[in-house]
């Protein structure tokens, strides 16, 4: 079975051309590390993958639920500590009042997302939610 599809080409120099279920993405390095900064370099496609499935399985679970999220956002950044194994930090928040409860229950759904699962066997994920941009409850 055949999960996802993508093909990735380059001609010359870092930028990548990239087709995935008929949408076109580039991928690039910054000017810095040699590329022409043509598109995002492929740690932060990455990241923004984990984020997408992440956003949108909360979203999936809490509309079963019938509990209003508002805005959900992902923050992720890719971390590694002087020689230390690489790490990522996700970060969860949404623009709607939940209750303890319900910020746990996102936190558990989080840790079982389809890209979570494939990535953490080699990179250790750490998720928590963000308050402060939250309204009271009321």
């Amino acid at each position: 079975m055949i999960l996802a599809n993508a093909t990735v080409t380059g001609e010359n120099g870092y930028a990548q051309k990239i087709t995935a279920a008929g949408h076109q993405y580039t991928s690039d390095e910054p000017e810095k590390r040699g590329g022409t900064n043509t598109g995002a370099p492929p740690f932060d496609l990455m990241l923004a993958s984990l984020g997408a499935c992440t956003a949108i399985t909360l979203r999936m679970y809490t509309e079963r639920k019938q509990w209003a999220l508002g805005t959900i956002n992902v923050k992720l950044r890719l971390l590694q500590d002087t020689d230390g194994p690489l790490r990522i930090e996700r970060t969860i928040s949404v623009s709607q009042a939940i209750d303890p409860e319900q910020q746990a229950k996102l936190l558990e759904i989080a840790d079982k997302t389809p890209v979570t699962r494939v990535m953490s066997p080699g990179i250790g994920i750490q998720t928590t939610f963000d308050t402060s941009t939250q309204p009271a409850r009321g």
